[in-house]
């Protein structure tokens, strides 16, 4: 099969090539995925320059979720058979023709999505189910505040919090994502190069919950944006992951600050979490609540354009690669 190995280089076009690798065979438990489509996420630039390595025991090869055709059903798989249409979420191995995965980790693609679409779901609606809807537990009529609203998260986010009835506070970097976070369905958004962004979330009312992507530089920001009982969740820690806070502050509002990452937790737990997203969150995908925005596909040899879109930050929505 062809896949892409990362092979070096100063930048993403030549660091990313096509190479032949044997077909993967699924083994008991698993899948053989014939990919039609593989997203591409801000783990993979890490895994690209070595910072983010895949954890024991999965693919060397990049791809955190792909979408296509079962092909190969191993022994004890009894729920998939070959021709459905699924995608999943992987450890590793989404770059290439062909991806193994626990069969478990895999969902159904309802018929009028197509691949591209449903590549772009497994490891962002995991990502914010896990982190706002069991980690922060955003209910219904409770306020979400979102940095980075027009990232692959943050449009999943904005729309999986309406689909639940919460109300939406996004920020996002320039007048043209701010208009696009309001398309998506934001009540409020805010444009954090423009004004005073701590002031625009106090008259938006604060928040219940957050879903933070910055990390050390709004740090501050958060902690005052939260209202009483709130949970502020971070995710990433795109300016640093160190960062002064009042502690006295989390005391007064009784607050709680979370976080949790998704690709080293065990098969089992990621089998919990599928389980618990297709019984709650899936019938919004079927409804239609839930559908992110594709900003860009690429051909898989074209990988490392994919990556330079991702970096540039321009994008709104997802991006995938095409197989």
């Amino acid at each position: 099969m062809r896949v892409i190995e990362i092979k070096g280089g100063s930048g993403p076009a030549d660091a990313l090539q096509i190479a032949e690798r044997p077909d993967p065979q699924a083994g008991p438990g698993e899948i053989r995925i014939r990919v039609a489509a593989a997203g591409v996420n801000r783990p993979d630039l890490l895994q690209r320059i070595g910072a983010y390595p895949p954890p024991p025991g999965a693919s060397d090869i990049m791809g955190l979720e792909v979408a296509g055709t079962v092909d190969q059903v191993g022994d004890g798989v009894s729920r998939w058979t070959t021709g459905d249409r699924v995608c999943a979420l992987l450890g590793g191995g989404g770059y290439a023709e062909y991806a193994v995965v626990d069969a478990r980790h895999a969902l159904p693609v309802p018929d009028d999505i197509d691949f591209v679409q449903a590549a772009a779901l497994p490891e962002t609606l995991f990502t914010v189910f896990t982190n706002v809807f069991e980690g922060g537990h955003l209910a219904a009529g409770e306020t979400l505040l979102v940095h980075g609203a027009t990232s692959g998260i943050g449009v999943m986010a904005i729309q999986m919090a309406k689909a639940a009835g919460a109300r939406v506070i996004a920020t996002s970097r320039g007048a043209a994502k701010a208009r696009a976070a309001l398309d998506l369905g934001a009540d409020v958004s805010l444009d954090a190069t423009s004004g005073d962004l701590a002031q625009g979330i106090a008259d938006a009312g604060g928040a219940d919950v957050i879903l933070d992507m910055v990390g050390a530089d709004y740090a501050g920001l958060n902690l005052d944006a939260l209202r009483p009982f709130g949970r502020w969740v971070v995710i990433a820690t795109l300016t640093g992951g160190l960062s002064r806070i009042e502690l006295g502050k989390v005391m007064m509002k009784q607050a709680t600050l979370t976080g949790s990452t998704l690709r080293r937790r065990p098969a089992n737990e990621k089998a919990r979490l599928a389980a618990a997203i297709e019984a709650r969150a899936w019938p919004w995908v079927a409804s239609g609540q839930v559908r992110p925005p594709i900003d860009a596909t690429f051909p898989l040899d074209q990988a490392g354009l994919a990556h330079l879109r991702l970096e540039a930050g321009e994008h709104v929505g997802k991006i995938v690669l095409t197989v």
